[in-house]
């Protein structure tokens, strides 16, 4: 694309030559002359200087420091998610447009495969099941008896979806994760063995929802565990029986979640953060890294530390530990003044 068909595309105003002609977008630190990049995080602008990039994509107010003749700037509101639209726009001759059910796959009686569907090699599909247009099962995926899958889907390898679990439309899973195992549910007898609670609900995924790869959501013991739609799953997370995460919330990788936790809409959960169970997170609640979140939270906002508090209060608690030698040494000296 010439950068003039790419600021129409973008709504954006260009500085510099508006013909040159763009092959594709790169890194600020590797993109070369045909390349398109950006500046969102003032954090690169240090690259601004030494880019090989033919053109970078700013935000209105991006100042300039250091001219340059030998690059154009195509200013815009926002240029991140300008960024992503030019990703998807470059990329939609790249897609696979993969088509056709292997002969080397299994599909069991009275399941219904709708058009333009891929199966691939090895894949098992049992009984009853429903699998909608426009959807791709990668090799080796094994989907069981009476699961719902809906219009273009992208199941890749090695996934596993257990008996009766539902899947929206526009949901993509990647390799090696397992919807709806058994949840950890046992109980403890009178000579302190375990006694398993069959685990008879489903999983529910909605709408547009992406799960990342080795992730594991558990069914629930009776009714349902539920991924509301426009989820965000990063990989190795753990989601056990009965849990609820509302629309539009994001979760990073390593993250636990125990039985029975309803979290509200458009929440953000750092990696390897692990929260209890049988407690409600409300809407627009940020959890950072590694915080253990052991009590429901019922305000928004930013919660941080080991145990997670509202980070005004973490971030006072951190200073006051951090001035307790000086504290000390106050104490001390106010002590040999009152001795003396």
């Amino acid at each position: 694309m010439e950068l003039e068909e790419i600021a129409i595309f973008l709504s954006g105003k260009i500085e510099g030559d508006k013909n040159i002609n763009i092959a594709g977008v790169g890194k600020i630190e590797s993109a070369v002359k045909n390349e398109i990049t950006f500046i969102s995080n003032p954090l690169y602008e240090k690259f601004f200087g030494e880019t090989n990039a033919g053109a970078i994509i700013v935000s209105n107010s991006f100042e300039v420091k250091e001219k340059r003749n030998d690059i154009s700037l195509l200013r815009v509101d926002d240029p991140y998610l300008s960024f992503l639209k030019l990703l998807e726009k470059f990329n939609e001759g790249k897609v696979d447009q993969l088509s056709g059910i292997s002969d080397n796959c299994f599909i069991d009686t009275d399941t219904e495969v709708s058009n333009n569907v891929y199966v691939g090699n090895f894949v098992t599909i049992g009984k009853n099941c429903k699998i909608g247009s426009n959807t791709k099962i990668y090799a080796n995926s094994s989907i069981e008896s009476k699961v719902v899958i809906g219009n273009s889907c992208i199941i890749y390898s090695n996934v596993s979806i257990y008996k009766e679990c539902v899947i929206g439309n526009n949901v993509i899973i990647h390799s090696g994760t397992v919807i709806g195992s058994d949840g950890f549910g046992f109980v403890k007898q009178s000579d302190n063995s375990f006694k398993k609670i069959p685990q008879i609900g489903k999983v529910v995924i909605e709408d547009n929802v992406e799960i990342g790869a080795n992730t594991c959501i558990d069914r629930a013991t009776l009714g349902e565990t539920r991924i509301c739609k426009g989820v965000k799953l990063d990989n190795q997370i753990q989601i056990a029986h009965n849990v609820f995460i509302g629309e539009d919330t994001v979760i990073a990788a390593q993250v636990g979640i125990a039985g029975s936790t309803k979290i509200g809409k458009r929440c953000m959960i750092g990696g390897q953060s692990g929260i209890v169970g049988h407690i409600n997170i409300c809407d627009d609640v940020i959890i950072g890294a590694s915080v253990g979140v052991s009590k429901s939270i019922d305000k928004p906002g930013i919660y941080i530390g080991y145990r997670a508090r509202p980070q005004r209060e973490s971030l006072l608690m951190d200073i006051s530990i951090r001035n307790l030698n000086k504290l000390e040494n106050k104490v001390k000296d106010l002590e040999q003044k009152f001795s003396k």
